[in-house]
């Protein structure tokens, strides 16, 4: 992960954590073309994880945590993310795993960011 990946999970993290109350505790960000893949672990909440404990609250924090999340990126735009890369968010393909608490984040740009910042120093 370069520093601008390093700063785009920076971005991401305050992001959910401002919109969320919760930021994941470790994110991995790496460009591939236009895709900003952000891998994150620690996303579950104390009260989270409890509700985990039920086959029928792992379903529902599944749905809660794709659908939503992406709900909240509609009605969010993120500004900050799309002015440091000088990009555009155009869509946002969300998964996790509630028992890993992993969760898998990948963010399409309209524009290739890899390339962009890459091989900067």
């Amino acid at each position: 992960m370069n520093k601008f990946e390093a700063e785009f999970s920076n971005l991401v993290r305050a992001f959910r954590k401002r919109h969320m109350g919760k930021g994941p505790s470790k994110i991995n960000t790496t460009f591939c073309k236009n895709w900003a893949i952000c891998e994150m672990e620690g996303n579950l909440s104390p009260v989270e994880k409890f509700i985990a404990t039920s086959e029928d609250g792992k379903q529902t924090l599944r749905a809660a945590r794709t659908e939503m999340v992406k709900e909240m990126y509609r009605k969010n735009t993120p500004v900050d993310m799309e002015a440091f890369l000088g990009a555009k968010l155009i869509d946002l393909f969300v998964d996790i795993d509630i028992e890993r608490d992993f969760g898998m984040s990948i963010f399409v740009f309209d524009q290739d960011i890899e390339k962009k910042w890459k091989n900067e120093p």
